[in-house]
């Protein structure tokens, strides 16, 4: 049903797989707006949440998840560990590891970092975003959120706008939207396309409008200024004028499209604060609201698996 150890990317799972995912995922939405309380699939295990990037809200939404399920929840203040005075990855792994964990959920700036904690532990891995690399829930809960609202999850035109070079989220969204045979297209600055973008999707566009014209989702992305070491754009004046999406652009897109973004916002760079916080157009807080229940679905699933290999089932 679902044969993994960890969760460590999108790339590797079928259609299938991520279908349980989001309709186990779905009970869980439906339990925590009716206020049911959850069966308590976690208790006896330990979750340790290791965040070497801030992320209020992704650590929260994965404290909120352990916790329905009656986990153990530890968040380690990874700025004050061990890090920080010289030891590397690997020897914390091999520390925590010692102390017997169940599950460890991991955000790092390195991509394939969180590939090499899981391959040194004995317990189940989720990645909360490596780097570049794969950010494997949001592009879940963005997956649940679409199949919510359009009541499906093929068949879509989905324009994936702005920051696309620096966009892990971009990353794993292209390829699970890309498994469940949807039309993805690209827009945005050249400057901030990734190296090889034509083999990653057939449509690349940096015409706002263009890539906007008849698309039955907008997904627009933060601008990762962290992560810039030069100058990708003019200024956020001229970027919000080109990219930044607002009422006049969306209009290039289907009557009943909707706006997501991953959040933090840039009000006013990426997206008009007013359009961000329409409900008619916006499924930005569904987002959020999606993450636990995507979050809670995956451990479920990893417990089980944890529950086998132990002789626990």
């Amino acid at each position: 049903m679902f044969p993994h150890r960890h969760l460590l990317g999108i790339e590797g799972l079928r259609p299938t797989e991520i279908t349980t995912l989001l309709d186990l995922a779905e009970t869980y939405a439906e339990a925590n707006r009716a206020g049911r309380a959850p069966e308590r699939v976690l208790a006896g295990l330990t979750q340790i949440n290791m965040f070497f990037e801030n992320s209020t809200r992704t650590q929260a939404s994965f404290e909120i998840a352990g916790k329905r399920l009656g986990a153990d929840v530890m968040n380690m203040a990874m700025q004050a560990s061990s890090i920080s005075k010289g030891e590397t990855l690997i020897d914390t792994a091999l520390t925590l590891n010692a102390m017997h964990p169940d599950l460890i959920v991991v955000r790092h700036p390195h991509s394939g970092a969180v590939n090499l904690l899981a391959s040194k532990v004995n317990c189940a891995v989720l990645n909360a975003g490596d780097g570049r690399h794969e950010h494997p829930t949001q592009a879940l809960l963005d997956a649940l959120t679409i199949r919510r609202r359009k009541g499906r999850l093929h068949r879509l035109t989905v324009a994936i706008c702005g920051d696309i070079a620096h966009s892990r989220v971009a990353r794993s969204n292209m390829i699970l939207l890309g498994l469940m045979e949807n039309r993805v297209r690209l827009v945005g600055p050249r400057t901030l396309m990734p190296s090889g973008v034509d083999h990653m999707v057939a449509e690349t566009t940096d015409d706002m409008r263009e890539g906007l014209r008849d698309a039955d989702v907008v997904m627009m992305l933060r601008l990762q200024k962290e992560r810039m070491d030069g100058g990708f754009i003019p200024s956020e004046r001229e970027y919000y004028h080109r990219f930044g999406l607002d009422a006049e652009k969306l209009s290039y897109a289907r009557p009943d499209a909707i706006v997501m973004h991953p959040g933090p916002m840039n009000r006013g760079v990426e997206i008009d604060g007013l359009l961000a916080d329409d409900i008619n157009v916006s499924v930005i807080r569904e987002q959020v609201e999606m993450g636990v229940a995507v979050r809670m679905a995956a451990m479920d699933l990893l417990a089980r698996n944890l529950r086998a290999e132990r002789g626990m089932a």
